[in-house]
């Protein structure tokens, strides 16, 4: 068995997303692979006990015959921190090291990190620790942050030694893309550290769904209930004269458009383009005509008690934040795994244990 440690620095750097995409491309080639979390932080509850919410996503995607207290071993809940401030919390270590042991007829076991890399260390389950105990080669992922993101990775590299298997780059925006490829990606391999992919920011995987943009905006559905699993891919703001609005929408696709309830206009524009839902602030409604329209073309209405400001900030504050969960992104990451990370370089350097 290879054990895989795939770790970051910080929390939505697209972990759970290199796991199942990685998972589901060496499934594909033939080898029998294996998931776990062993420190989760998301709690769900199973039957009588708590999991970590990936991990039972990930073990239902992978179809994976393990019990789930071998794939989510310890997940950090309310009561379990308060266990590891009174010093009655014991065995997590074994717990973990035992739940690794079962996976022993894999080809590859992949472990998913924590958000950070130290989380866990008073227990002696940070992600340096246990890839010590494991014996695990580690690939660390890194969302763009500028140019910062080749300290994280070189640090990385210094900081985990031979175990390091190599990093990635992820959610890389498009006009910082080809810097990222030609210039950073070069001069890290130069350092010795191994780039085995730089992934672009991709529309679909940072896509809401209509129901989730309801559910954070605490919104009201004025009409089409059943289109809220539509996904929105880019958000546009309607407060600009109609004509300049028409252009504008009609350069995005797949969106949502935040407009007030009485810019009618703004909201019969937005319907003749690519536009998955509209968010009428101030918690009025529209008028007949409008929704009439809506329900003719299936695009939902959702009327939020929110000003226009707060409301973008609501979403901005998400972005870059949304879990993998849809069958679109499930399908995304596979591809992208194919079509933008190192596969043969990567099975080098791992099977070199």
């Amino acid at each position: 068995m290879v054990p895989v440690f795939i770790l970051s620095s910080r929390n939505y750097t697209g972990k759970t997303f290199f796991a199942l995409g990685l998972a589901l491309k060496l499934i594909s080639m033939g080898h029998k692979v294996g998931y776990m979390k062993p420190l989760g932080q998301t709690p769900m509850k199973v039957g009588k006990g708590l999991f970590d919410e990936d991990s039972i996503f990930i073990k239902e995607q992978l179809s994976l015959p393990e019990e789930l207290q071998m794939v989510s071993p310890f997940v950090l809940s309310f009561e379990a921190q308060s266990m590891i401030y009174n010093g009655s919390l014991k065995g997590v270590k074994e717990d973990i090291m035992n739940a690794f042991g079962s996976f022993k007829d894999k080809d590859f076991l992949l472990i998913g990190g924590a958000g950070d890399f130290f989380d866990g260390a008073t227990l002696g389950i940070d992600a340096i620790e246990l890839i010590r105990r494991m014996q695990a080669k580690a690939l660390f992922v890194e969302a763009w942050r500028g140019d910062i993101s080749a300290d994280a990775l070189f640090g990385a590299r210094q900081l985990l030694g031979d175990s390091f298997a190599g990093g990635v780059l992820n959610k890389v925006p498009a006009n910082a893309y080809g810097h990222a490829v030609e210039t950073v990606k070069p001069f890290l391999e130069s350092k010795g550290v191994n780039v085995l992919g730089v992934f672009k920011k991709d529309s679909i995987l940072e896509s809401f769904t209509v129901r989730q943009l309801n559910e954070l905006l605490n919104g009201t559905v004025l009409c089409c209930e059943d289109r809220l699993d539509e996904s929105v891919e880019h958000f546009s703001v309607g407060a600009m004269d109609v004509d300049s609005a028409l252009n504008y929408f009609r350069r995005i696709q797949n969106k949502a458009v935040i407009t007030g309830a009485h810019r009618a206009d703004i909201q019969l524009a937005a319907m003749e383009t690519s536009t998955r839902c509209i968010i009428l602030t101030g918690g009025l409604h529209t008028n007949e005509i409008v929704l009439g329209k809506a329900q003719s073309k299936g695009i939902p209405i959702i009327s939020v008690a929110d000003d226009t400001f707060t409301t973008i900030d609501k979403i901005e504050g998400v972005m870059g934040k949304t879990k993998i969960r849809e069958k679109e992104k499930i399908k995304r990451t596979k591809e992208l795994i194919e079509e933008q990370f190192d596969m043969q370089k990567f099975l080098s350097c791992v099977k070199n244990v």
